[in-house]
């Protein structure tokens, strides 16, 4: 198997042993190298463009839907949509009746990183018994409200805790974790500046 300076220099896998082709942590390992092999012969597979469409509701609710994906060269068309809701605490005069977008941010960093660590996991042969991501984040209302120019409306600080168990070494799993850092989608987009534009229709 490659060793892990060359995961770290590489890409998800260069190559699978034949006695990993199977499932691994729920990911099927032979599947996930035939994606790799079709991304590296059409590198066009690799365009994701993803779709969500927010809808107001009232107060502080909101809700999104999700119709539709384009990537590996074709458009996906849900039958049934998904939907995520989202409100406000209480104490920030909403109906708490969904978690808020804040909260929701946490759960798409957790998720991110978790589904990263499972994937590379499963293509380095390192089984995973559990997997929990605890995420706490500080937020100053003063941004959010208008009322300092000081303080920034979204995250002061982000503190995220992964306990992973696996009967591989310390330093296998010490190594995914890092190597996964890098990889993770919602983790790139917090720490590296990506462009936003916002436009009035």
């Amino acid at each position: 198997m490659p060793s892990q300076s060359q995961y770290a220099e590489g890409t998800i896998m260069a190559s699978i042993h034949p006695e990993l082709k199977h499932s691994i942590n729920g990911v099927d390992v032979q599947k996930l190298e035939e994606t790799i092999q079709a991304i590296n012969e059409d590198p066009d597979m690799a365009s994701f463009t993803f779709n969500a469409v927010n809808e107001w509701v009232d107060g502080a609710r909101n809700k999104t839907t999700v119709h539709q994906y384009t990537g590996g060269n074709q458009t996906v068309e849900r039958q049934q949509p998904f939907v995520l809701e989202s409100d406000e605490p209480a104490s920030i005069l909403g109906g708490d009746s969904a978690p808020n977008p804040i909260v929701s941010l946490m759960h798409s960093l957790a998720s991110s990183l978790s589904v990263t660590i499972v994937y590379h996991a499963a293509s380095r042969g390192i089984a995973i018994d559990k997997l929990t991501i605890a995420v706490e984040g500080d937020v100053d209302l003063h941004g959010f409200l208008g009322l300092s120019k000081e303080v920034r409306p979204g995250f002061q600080d982000l503190r995220v805790v992964v306990d992973l168990r696996s009967d591989a070494s310390r330093e296998e799993v010490e190594d995914l974790l890092r190597y996964s850092e890098k990889r993770s989608s919602i983790l790139d987009s917090l720490r590296n500046r990506i462009p936003v534009e916002v436009e009035l229709v």
